[in-house]
């Protein structure tokens, strides 16, 4: 019996041995428990992780006596075992003041430093999210201070990337492809189907990255990743999650999140769920009276009457509900392999296309109806991870897509009985296997294989408001239309040594678009279409740390962008007075770009970043004028209008400056500031030139950051410069009705700022409260290019609770 006693007290003691051999992390500054620092031993060779809670198991660490301690953006520790044991097993992490040892998945699909990427790539965390309280995923763009968003209504936003934009921007969601083949040329809205309260990592790759990513990335490439499913060490069942409720005054929004992880060893499940209700948003109280929102239209009984706005700075009718849903489910058999399944879901109710509701003819609103129908996206995506490595790769990695898009348009003139009405729904299958293989511990290849096919289908039809006779009409698209992408790819690097790293890759893509015209309503010379092209890219570039504190990169590389649907097929009203009709003959256009930077760190405490980039379009897809079986102008849907169509008719070109700088005034206290710059300009017809329409004005934002162990604070500038009459697009000129005029009576942008504070208080590992207040001088402002207002003054106030 005292064998058997003593024998319990001694295996309570070795458990008790096992517990106290558990190490906690912390930030130095912020004493925030940090997740994924990495605990590594050359001898003997062995690793463990920190969890959720900053903590992991040491237990077989005993007697090692140099343990390297490494989280991204954050200094590395080696420490000894018995160091860490006098050190209480807790271990508190210094935050680098740069970033090159952060690790990138996007530019190759694989993990690498940022310190070996030639590109300029900028980031968003978790933490950065539950700052910033963004409304949509659009208002997290603009936080990153390098991306320009425009809004045309408040259910959109429609990223520029170096002076590029819609078609020539590429957005990936967890490794999918998003652009679709009815992606346009003017701005797209999709970015807001992706939920921002899912989305575990941001990357955003500035400048071309049609090597690894296709077709469309010519300006960049927006890759988000939504939350993982999460395994246990252990065979235990484990789960955790969130609840977020937030709530802002501008548009008095209302907003629920939830997310639930549960696992097991072998098995785990993510569930994420949102809801927001946006209504009508306020504007500013000082700025030009021409955002003023004078009027609108209210239709009672099919009668359309003129209502004078009692609150001209309330958008009436901007307002709009979204929903999004995610559901994952991952199975690690063993640890070669994992299977993970994801479905998404986003659907929003109707929302008006507001600039046009802006629009006059005749002294009057044009329209007593522009609204879109529900944007409604879904995703199923099977992704598969191999990491038993042979002589062909190291690791795999095969990723299987199939999206649904659905979006319709409807409009109706004031005092007009009919309502024109065009339904699309595209189907978007993929297809992508990425391989990597290192040889030696100084060369790398990574390379894959992609398949892409879009089917499109597309109606219109007419219906009287008042007997509700609906007649067939013509269609935005060429019903039935066919997409298809096959292409290979292939990146090198060599590190060289320590300081010089040398990346060069190639894709060859081939390209299909077959499409037949109905020739019911207009008389097209042509029946169909059938392009059959192919193009060929490649990039070569080089980091080089010259000292421990100075780093360069330089790249070089071309790109391109196949006309897709939208660009052959498209019919409808551009700009007032002008009607775009199919064009069956394009090639794609081509792009060559080159950029170069620098980052450097003065003393321990201040950093910078600059990068130079120029871009260059050949056979560039713009809007001209068109003639129809020898006719300059057309009558369709009762107006005349003067014709255009989709041509490679230009060149164009891009350059600009992109800087960073960032100081540490204290360890809690921090500076940091963006600007961007970019000058655009496109080929006329006649051999002149004028400003690029998605050139954005110089921008920028400076934030002062205060973070202690309960609160992180930041205090923020975001600046937008002028643009002249003379330096607008002529594109952006047809459209007077979205700007202030100048003294001149022309249409231009004034410049604008906006002093905003937001703040985090976390009360325990339970319960965090954020809140801010937005644009906190009450400006009145709209950004470039956009058809709404921006928020006035904005009160923000989230609560967040884990378990």
């Amino acid at each position: 019996m005292y064998k058997n006693l003593l024998g319990f007290i001694l295996i309570q003691l070795f458990s008790f041995g096992l517990f106290a051999q558990e190490v906690i992390v912390k930030d130095a500054v912020s004493g925030e428990k940090l997740e994924a620092v990495t605990f590594n031993s050359n001898q003997p060779k062995i690793s463990a992780v920190t969890n959720k809670m900053g903590v992991a198991n040491l237990t077989d660490f005993k007697e090692v006596k140099q343990i390297h301690i490494r989280m991204l953006g954050y200094e590395t520790l080696t420490m000894s075992y018995n160091q860490l044991e006098r050190a209480g097993f807790k271990v508190f992490l210094t935050p680098e003041n740069t970033s090159l040892n952060e690790v990138i998945l996007s530019a190759s699909k694989w993990e690498e430093t940022k310190k070996s990427i030639p590109n300029s790539i900028v980031t968003f965390k978790p933490k950065d999210i539950i700052l910033a309280n963004p409304q949509t995923t659009a208002d997290l763009l603009t936080n990153t201070g390098k991306v320009f968003v425009q809004k045309s209504q408040l259910g959109g936003g429609s990223p520029m990337i170096r002076g590029f934009a819609t078609n020539r921007v590429l957005i990936n969601v967890d490794g999918i492809r998003m652009n679709n083949a009815i992606f346009r040329s003017g701005n797209v809205q999709n970015i807001i189907s992706i939920d921002a309260n899912s989305i575990q990592n941001t990357e955003v790759i500035l400048g071309p990255g049609t090597v690894i990513y296709g077709s469309d990335a010519i300006g960049g490439v927006m890759n988000f990743y939504t939350l993982e499913p999460e395994f246990t060490p252990n065979k235990n069942q484990y789960y955790f999650g969130n609840v977020m409720s937030r709530w802002s005054s501008a548009n008095n929004e209302k907003t629920l999140h939830f997310d639930l992880n549960v696992s097991s060893k072998k098995w785990a499940f993510v569930t994420s769920a949102s809801f927001s209700d946006f209504e009508d948003l306020r504007m500013g109280n000082h700025g030009s009276d021409a955002y003023t929102r004078p009027d609108y239209v209210q239709t009672v009984d099919g009668i359309d009457e003129i209502i004078v706005n009692s609150n001209p700075q309330k958008q009436v009718a901007s307002g709009y509900n979204q929903i999004n849903f995610i559901q994952k489910v991952a199975y690690q058999p063993n640890e070669f392999w994992k299977f993970t399944y994801a479905y998404h879901y986003s659907s929003t109710s109707d929302f008006n296309r507001y600039d046009q509701l802006l629009r006059r003819r005749d002294g009057n609103l044009r329209f007593a109806e522009w609204y879109y129908g529900p944007q409604d996206w879904s995703m199923h995506h099977l992704k598969i991870n191999y990491t038993k490595g042979n002589k062909w790769f190291d690791k795999a990695q095969f990723n299987a897509g199939f999206q649904q898009f659905e979006e319709s348009r409807h409009n109706r003139n004031f005092n007009g009985l009919t309502r024109i009405s065009n339904v699309e729904n595209v189907d978007a299958y993929s297809a992508n296997i990425d391989f990597i293989k290192k040889f030696g511990s100084k060369n790398r290849i990574s390379y894959g294989l992609e398949y892409i096919l879009n089917n499109v289908n597309s109606i219109g039809f007419q219906q009287n408001i008042q007997t509700r006779e609906q007649v067939n009409a013509p269609s935005r698209y060429p019903d039935g239309s066919k997409w298809q992408s096959l292409a290979a790819y292939l990146q090198y690097e060599n590190k060289l040594n320590d300081k010089f790293t040398f990346q060069s890759g190639i894709r060859f893509n081939q390209i299909w678009l077959d499409a037949t015209f109905d020739k019911t309503f207009v008389d097209y010379p042509f029946d169909e279409t059938n392009i059959n092209t192919s193009a060929f890219t490649g990039s070569l570039g080089f980091t080089y740390l010259a000292t421990k504190i100075t780093a360069l990169f330089f790249n070089a590389g071309t790109a391109f962008r196949s006309p897709n649907v939208d660009d052959v097929g498209k019919i409808y009203e551009s700009t007032p007075g002008n009607l775009v009709v199919p064009n069956p003959n394009l090639e794609y256009e081509y792009a060559y770009n080159a950029e170069i930077g620098i980052q450097q760190k003065v003393g321990k405490s201040i950093s910078f970043d600059v990068t130079g980039f120029y871009t260059h379009v050949i056979d560039a897809l713009v809007r001209r004028n068109f003639t129809l079986n020898g006719e300059s102008t057309i009558e369709f849907q009762g107006e005349v209008s003067n014709i255009q169509a989709i041509q490679n008719a230009a060149k164009a070109n891009v350059y600009g400056i992109q800087a960073g700088l960032n100081v540490e005034i204290l360890p809690q206290l921090h500076w940091k500031t963006n600007a961007n710059w970019t000058k655009g300009e496109e080929e006329l017809d006649n051999g002149d030139t004028a400003p690029l329409r998605h050139a954005a004005p110089f921008f920028g934002d400076s934030r002062l950051i205060f973070k202690t162990n309960k609160w992180t604070t930041d205090l923020f500038l975001v600046y937008n410069s002028t643009i002249k009459a003379e330096d607008l697009a002529p594109s952006e000129v047809e459209k007077e009705y979205l700007y202030a005029a100048d003294a001149n009576g022309n249409p231009y942008v004034p410049s604008w700022y906006t002093l905003n504070l937001k703040s985090v208080y976390k009360l325990n590992e339970t319960w965090s409260f954020s809140g801010g207040i937005e644009n906190i001088t009450d400006q009145r402002y709209r950004p470039y290019s956009s058809g709404i207002t921006a928020a006035g003054r904005n009160f923000i106030l989230a609560v967040r609770t884990a378990f």
